[in-house]
């Protein structure tokens, strides 16, 4: 893994636009992926992942849109360039991989000249030429007899296949930076382990960067090397994955964690409730006034209702947003 930074994300607000009113769905976030890590974005659903995805990507749609902020990458702020230059980057140094690759796939058509599309757009490969890369695409994400299954149809494929066929489209045109939205989410055990460990040899491989985006801890502790944690469209938390699963600094994350559930020996000898965090993550158009994570904190008090927490740098290089840290 390098040093060099490859995306660097600074103050990203995304707003959302309803009836004359605009709301801040994403406020003032900033984190940064140098190339080849994997980086985790942790936080339950409704927390502004996927949407801070979709701004890196320039995939917001209305009624959602940016509202402030820079997304550099390689240097180029994302936030201000052309649809066409978007266009050019994404699929090409840029890719993503959906949460639901039933949906993301284009049912009328055979996987293998959707990821053909890919080497024609962004290579200038003729058909005949892109079909062909199509199936060795096929066979490095471990697709078995990728000639037959490049002429079948999606729902012709299990979820596992499937996510494989979303990974080959993703990494056809060996992107300097891939978004992994959920990519194990409605697939068994054994299917996710073998998804995990093809996204981790593929980055080791060819140097690419990845964004891992999820609400499952044991995913983002074994693939990622920092973690970045977001409530209702906070980064409460940031730190390398060592610490924030060892030592949490902000009460949202400790309160994730201590929902884990304890296996083997952790289980047998430190027996307890499994614990939980109250209430429910708020709707964009009703945040909380002060720190969003005030109504279900046990450490409330009135400056968290009074005050949004300014990040407070950690000894590791991370920080922490919490009024009450220290």
């Amino acid at each position: 893994m390098s040093d060099e930074t490859l995306l660097s994300i600074e103050n990203l607000y995304i707003e959302l636009r309803l009836d004359g009113a605009s709301y801040s769905a994403v406020k003032d976030v900033s984190f940064s992926i140098r190339r080849g890590e994997t980086f985790g974005l942790v936080g339950e659903s409704g927390c502004g992942k996927s949407v801070t995805a979709l701004a890196i990507i320039g995939l917001l749609k209305p009624p959602l849109g940016l509202g402030g902020g820079r997304i550099l990458f390689d240097g180029e702020d994302l936030a201000t360039v052309s649809s066409a230059r978007m266009r050019s980057l994404r699929g090409d140094r840029i890719a993503m991989v959906f949460q639901e690759p039933m949906t993301a796939l284009n049912p009328l058509s055979p996987v293998g000249r959707q990821i053909a599309e890919m080497f024609v757009l962004h290579k200038g490969a003729t058909w005949h030429e892109a079909e062909r890369l199509a199936v060795k695409a096929l066979g490095s994400v471990r697709v078995p007899a990728p000639e037959r299954r490049a002429r079948d149809y999606p729902h012709q494929l299990s979820g596992g296949m499937r996510q494989r066929v979303m990974i080959a489209i993703a990494l056809a045109c060996d992107p300097d930076l891939l978004l992994a939205d959920e990519p194990t989410t409605a697939l068994d055990v054994t299917v996710q382990a073998e998804i995990l460990e093809l996204i981790r040899d593929l980055s080791s491989e060819r140097g690419t960067a990845v964004m891992m985006i999820s609400h499952d801890l044991g995913l983002i502790a074994n693939m990622c090397s920092r973690v970045g944690v977001m409530y209702a469209g906070r980064l409460v938390e940031q730190q390398d994955a060592s610490s924030i699963f060892r030592r949490p600094q902000h009460p949202y994350t400790k309160g994730l964690i201590a929902s884990l559930p304890l296996l083997g020996a952790r289980a047998k000898y430190g027996r307890r409730a499994l614990q939980e965090i109250s209430g429910v993550v708020p709707s964009v158009v009703d945040f909380p006034r002060g720190c969003r994570f005030n109504p279900r904190c046990s450490l409330s008090t009135n400056i968290c209702v009074e005050g949004d927490p300014e990040a407070s740098p950690l000894d590791n290089g991370g920080f922490v947003r919490c009024h009450h840290h220290g």
